[in-house]
């Protein structure tokens, strides 16, 4: 099993910045990537940013360039996403995820994922 924790989601107004943290855990000799999607009411689950587990590789949506930063700390067994310049658009439960093997989910898909946590939420107002 693995298992995964996110931390850091709150109200926050318009301009303001997060730090999201995800921790993960599990019996395991594999580096897992770690993504993170976010869905609001309504919408699909939308990819947003991804990293392997040795840190050589990441990823971000278009729609998200330059205002998330994706990172981690294998020691600490924690992926950090700091999230600056929020939105009202921003606002969505954000959750972190795996794939079971070790392999780099290329496609920032939803289906290449398969655990999750149980998300934070992020409520921005305006």
């Amino acid at each position: 099993q693995f298992y995964l924790v996110e931390f850091g989601g709150g109200l926050v107004q318009s301009g303001g910045s997060l730090r999201l943290s995800c921790a993960f855990s599990g019996v395991t000799s594999v580096n897992r990537a770690i993504g993170w999607f976010r869905q609001a009411p309504g919408k699909e689950r939308e990819g947003l940013a991804c990293i392997s587990g040795s840190v050589a590789t990441s990823a971000y949506a278009d729609s998200v360039k330059g205002r998330f930063t994706i990172s981690r700390d294998n020691a600490k067994g924690t992926v950090y996403l700091p999230i600056d310049s929020l939105k009202p658009e921003d606002t969505a439960v954000y959750v972190c995820a795996a794939p079971y093997g070790s392999w780099y989910p290329t496609k920032q898909s939803p289906s290449e994922f398969d655990f999750w946590g149980q998300g934070t939420q992020v409520t921005v107002s305006s």
